[in-house]
Parts: structure tokens; C-alpha cells; sequence
């Protein structure tokens, strides 16, 4: 099958390799849509911190968001799976250390994270095996691209509840990308008045065409108490703007990373009274995000600006856009899309 294989920084290549076969507990999904995420990003650039501190290493086979349908079954396998479309979590734990025990297998020291860390191949290839603890059927008003933003959504449906907002109260989302835009409508879903602050004025577009009035830029952002505060940027200084902005006694969400350390005062959380949360990935979020996209009470779809094949990933993880593109942030990939 053909794959997207990463072998060294700003080297990638689509590779021939061999078809997966399912293992006990296992199953072969046909990959029909996959994300491109600002970590597979880091991971073609040589700048995501796994590669520094030897949790990943090339070659690396990338692609943690997805959607497909189950192939082949190995053994121990309910049968029940095969045929059905599915999704995953990108956290698969070891599953018998305290943390995967207590829930908490998306920080399990051991864990895999699918097309990240060392140890599972991901998704932005033809096939993948992936282990059936860790599946996600997906209803039949979940279609193929919803499935492929479960992951992202997931993320952004954990910020939200991580803010403890009651409806009515006032969100600010820090950032207007993937996760920033998902927050925003998740946050909307629950009833929260959401805000968002971008970097120019041109990146609110998107933002206030998708019903968000309340787009601003850090000159025009009105002093207005913030109930709670989603950093969902990359911005070096945003995680101590969020401890400026947000209200005494409420609470900060960190669900964005920086390419370099940020500096924030900690001595105005414990005067401010305020509660930071930090989000690593999405697996407690799934399911409630594959409920909100099933009832439409969420729907991400504006959020995608084209679908393209594996031999047009190269330029897309360079940060080429292809001509005549939507304004969406997210590209997704077709593995099956033929050859150009």
C-alpha cells in the first residue's frame, strides 16, 4: 500500500509498504479521509519536541485524525466490526498501569500515539491497523469528513468543558485556527457568548462567516470580563495574555502549544485565585464530539478548505495551499484519490 513516510526533516516521501495485518485484538481500516494537524507539521519540520526528547524518530509514518471503515478482523475480534465506519483515539495506553486504570490513558507513560510517538504507523496512508479498545463507530449522519475532525473536536469539546462555563457567561477563544474555530462552536453549542481574538484582521473572516460576530484583534478586543479564556494559538505570549485577560476566580485553558517555552507570572494565578487547565489530545472528548456532530448541534464542515491526494501532501506540509482552495483551515487527505 502506498503511505506517507517522513524520513528526516522537510524529507517526505509517498512510500510502497507492506499492507497491515491485524493482530490479536485488531483491525485493518481502509483510510477514507485523513487530517493534516499542525503536529504532523512539527514532525515534517523536525521541530516537535517528541524528536528532541527521543519519544519519536524517523522514519515516521504521520496521520492521527481520520475516518475509514474496518476491512479485516484478527483475532479475538467481535465480529460485529467488520463493515462498520469508524474513527479512533490518537492515545492508546499500555492498559494495566494505574493511569489507564483510573481513565487517564491518554497520559499513560508507556502510551502510543498513532502516527506521533514510535511504535503505531498513522493513518495518512491507504491502511492502518488499529487496536479495537481504542475504535469509535461512527453513526450514519457522522460522513467521512465529520469522522476526520472527531479527533480535532475532541480536543476542543474537552477545552470547553474544562472551562466550566454555565450558559450565558463570556468565553474568549485565543486563536482562530482548526481548534480555536472548534472551541468557538462547541462553546456556542453549550451556550456560552463567545468571542475570538486572532492575529489580523483577515483571519476573522472565516470566524464572523460562521456566525461569530464577536472577532477581534488584540487592538480592537474590548475590555470585557472574560468568564473563562481558551489559549488555542501557537503564540509565545498568549498563554500570560490569557492570565492578564480572564476574570479572578474563573479559569484558564491551555489547549494550544508554542514552538518555544512561555513565560507566564505565577504568582498572578494564585492573586488573580485562578484555576489553568492544561488538554493533551482528545480521548475523553470523542464520543461526546461524535454526539454533537450526529444531532448537528456542531458541524466543523466550513472548517475544511479542500481534500487532496497523498502525492499533494508534500506541498501542503510545506505550506503551499492549493490554487483555488476554500478559506477553512484544515486540508484533508484521500488516500484513495488516484495518482495525478
Amino acid at each position: 500500500m502506498r503511505a506517507l513516510v517522513f524520513t528526516g526533516p522537510h524529507k517526505a516521501e509517498i512510500q510502497e509498504v507492506p499492507a497491515p495485518i491485524a493482530g490479536p485484538g485488531q483491525v485493518v481500516i481502509d483510510v477514507h479521509l485523513a487530517g493534516v494537524c499542525g503536529t504532523d507539521i512539527e514532525l515534517f519540520t523536525g521541530e516537535m519536541s517528541y524528536l528532541h526528547t527521543g519519544a519519536s524518530s524517523y522514519p515516521i509514518r504521520p496521520g492521527h485524525e481520520w475516518s475509514g471503515v474496518v476491512t479485516a478482523l484478527g483475532d479475538s475480534v467481535d465480529p460485529a466490526w467488520l463493515g462498520r465506519r469508524v474513527t479512533g483515539d490518537t492515545m492508546i495506553g499500555c492498559g494495566h498501569c494505574v493511569r489507564c486504570s483510573s481513565g487517564r490513558h491518554h497520559v499513560c507513560a508507556e502510551r502510543h500515539e498513532l502516527g506521533i510517538r514510535d511504535g503505531l504507523p498513522g493513518a495518512l496512508a491507504e491502511q492502518l491497523v488499529f487496536p479495537t479498545a481504542y475504535l469509535h463507530a461512527l453513526p450514519d449522519t457522522v460522513d467521512p469528513t465529520l469522522g476526520a475532525l472527531v479527533e480535532p473536536g475532541g480536543n476542543a469539546l474537552r477545552s470547553v468543558e474544562a472551562a466550566t462555563l454555565v450558559p450565558g457567561e463570556r468565553l474568549l477563544v485565543l486563536g482562530t485556527a482548526t481548534i480555536g474555530l472548534l472551541v468557538a462552536m462547541f462553546g456556542r453549542a453549550r451556550g456560552a457568548e463567545v468571542h475570538l481574538m486572532g492575529h489580523r484582521e483577515t483571519s476573522l473572516q472565516l470566524a464572523r462567516s460562521l456566525g461569530f460576530t464577536n472577532a477581534w484583534t488584540r487592538e480592537t478586543l474590548p475590555a470585557l470580563p472574560w468568564d473563562a479564556v481558551v489559549d488555542a494559538s501557537n503564540a509565545q505570549a498568549l498563554p500570560a495574555l490569557a492570565l492578564d485577560l480572564v476574570e479572578p476566580g474563573r479559569r484558564i485553558v491551555y489547549v494550544g502549544l508554542a514552538g518555544s517555552p512561555s513565560t507566564v507570572d505565577t504568582r498572578e494565578f494564585a492573586l488573580k485565585d485562578v484555576t489553568a487547565v492544561g488538554i493533551l489530545g482528545a480521548s475523553a472528548g470523542l464520543a461526546g464530539t461524535i454526539t454533537a456532530y450526529a444531532d448537528a448541534s456542531v458541524d466543523p464542515r466550513a472548517l475544511v478548505a479542500t481534500t487532496v491526494g497523498l502525492d499533494e501532501i508534500t506541498d501542503v506540509l510545506a505550506g503551499q495551499r492549493p490554487a483555488g482552495v476554500g478559506p477553512g483551515p484544515k486540508i484533508l487527505v484521500d488516500p484513495r484519490m488516484p495518482q495525478s
